[in-house]
């Protein structure tokens, strides 16, 4: 199994990046997702792998978003591997809807790619149309489909 020795972070102009030191093929494990520390409310270090479980992720924690990622975070089985081969060298980023139902600190999407959604702020805020094309965690999912079902309910209670 490959290990975080195998990334290294980048800062340039304050801004963080996590950097590949070698090569991976599309669906290679990357390495595995620390759970050392699990809390219960996301911060901007966390990564959310369960409804309310949160886990400080380490040296992941410089992984950035893209709406066009190379690598996927699997919390099911907290592994993160590459969803496109990657290079030497390579930045290495996800799409944070895949884990976060709700961001911590909700930012605007810089990523330029084609599909990009502009705002970053969880997945309870994007539309289906938009998360059906990108790989999404059980717990994501699973909060999704909740809010789907209880969608008369959320409306009532908007209204009220």
């Amino acid at each position: 199994m490959a290990s975080m020795d195998t990334l290294t972070i980048k800062t340039e102009n304050k801004f963080r990046s996590l950097i590949s030191k070698q090569a991976y093929k599309k669906g290679e494990v990357i390495c595995e997702i620390p759970t050392e520390k699990v809390v219960n409310k996301p911060n901007r270090y966390t990564v959310q792998i369960g409804r309310d479980r949160h886990t400080n992720v380490g040296k992941l924690a410089a992984l950035n978003h893209s709406c066009d990622p190379n690598v996927i975070l699997d919390t099911e089985n907290l592994l993160m591997y590459a969803c496109k081969d990657i290079e030497k060298g390579d930045e290495l980023s996800f799409f944070y809807p895949a884990t976060e139902w709700e961001m911590d600190a909700p930012f605007i999407c810089l990523c330029g790619a084609s599909n990009c959604i502009h705002v970053v702020a969880g997945a309870r805020f994007l539309p289906l149309s938009t998360l059906e094309h990108h790989f999404l965690n059980k717990h994501i999912r699973e909060m999704m489909i909740e809010l789907l079902e209880n969608t008369e309910q959320h409306l009532v209670k908007l209204k009220g």
